[in-house]
């Protein structure tokens, strides 16, 4: 009995109690970085006023500017809190409304880039000449800076749809949003398949050759099965760039909607607190996003009988 009960007392921690006293750690050091930064412009408030504040006023004062150089959290999560439950979901103001733009540009580009990942993984895999000639094209992709190639793509893109092909407006900017989460989630996807793909022993490989089955067989069957623990690591990383790219994609266009729309319109009038209340609220929806991945990947991959 007393051994039971030391074994359990010895236990260690989860992961929630380590994970508490970091995000406790982060919000002191960012309330202290919240005074120093804005400290200057109370100071200046007060000399206007032609007061000499106590350092209790000018400590509170520092966390209840309109338009401070670091928001404090509490003022981050009030905005959150005004622009999502109280605000109707329908209208612009709402930060839900604007997610949702957002989201719906990601998870388009995500599973378009999903697929052409396959495609291409696929192709890498099973044709050596695409190994040695295309997969040096599929890494020299990402060496291009996306906020250099995003602009490019938004216009011509943009113009291409809007102008030559009739798409209205809205249309034209989600599907060059799209195209961009496209460009930058493709990659981990092809990286990660191809890497599965390949896993499994030659061993086995030989043993389906030996059942007589022909590369589709031996596709679906062995290889495609070892590769799902590396289709749905990748997968994360490829969701949470999509977003990325979404956000980035807004930026160009001048979009009156979506989270790079937020936070255009908080640089150009100095909302501090709504930039980040939109950026808080961008790293919330991509943590949501990878979690919604890594529940299904694991799912799957328990339900295969793969997990290790």
């Amino acid at each position: 009995m007393t051994t039971a009960v030391s074994h359990r007392l010895a236990k260690p921690p989860g992961k929630l109690v380590p994970v508490l006293v970091v995000t406790l750690a982060l919000i002191a050091l960012w309330y202290v970085g919240a005074y120093f930064m804005n400290a200057t412009l109370a100071r200046d408030a007060f000399a206007r006023a032609k007061k000499e504040p106590t350092a209790s006023e000018l400590l509170f004062a520092t966390y209840a500017m309109d338009r401070p150089l670091l928001p404090a959290p509490h003022q981050i999560v009030t905005e959150i809190w005004k622009s999502t439950a109280l605000t109707p979901v329908t209208s612009k103001k709402s930060l839900v409304y604007h997610s949702w733009i957002t989201l719906s540009a990601t998870l388009a580009g995500f599973l378009s880039g999903a697929l052409l990942g396959l495609i291409l993984a696929a192709a890498i895999v099973h044709v050596p000449s695409l190994d040695r000639s295309l997969m040096p094209w599929v890494i020299a992709s990402q060496t291009i800076p996306i906020v250099a190639i995003a602009p490019m793509i938004v216009v011509v893109g943009y113009n291409l749809m809007n102008g030559q092909m009739g798409f209205s407006t809205d249309t034209s900017r989600f599907i060059a949003k799209a195209l961009i989460s496209t460009y930058l989630s493709f990659f981990p996807i092809t990286v990660g398949l191809v890497k599965g793909l390949r896993s499994p022993d030659t061993i086995l490989v030989d043993l389906m050759r030996t059942y007589s089955a022909n590369r589709w067989q031996t596709f679906w069957k062995l290889r495609m099965p070892a590769a799902l623990p590396f289709l749905f690591a990748s997968m994360q990383v490829a969701i949470a760039i999509s977003l990325v790219g979404a956000i980035v994609g807004e930026l160009p266009t001048g979009a009156s909607a979506g989270i790079g729309a937020r936070l255009l319109a908080g640089s150009y009038y100095g909302q501090t607190v709504q930039i980040w209340s939109a950026l808080i609220a961008a790293s919330v929806l991509a943590a949501l996003l990878v979690w919604m991945v890594s529940l299904g990947g694991t799912a799957v991959v328990k339900r295969m009988g793969l997990a290790r």
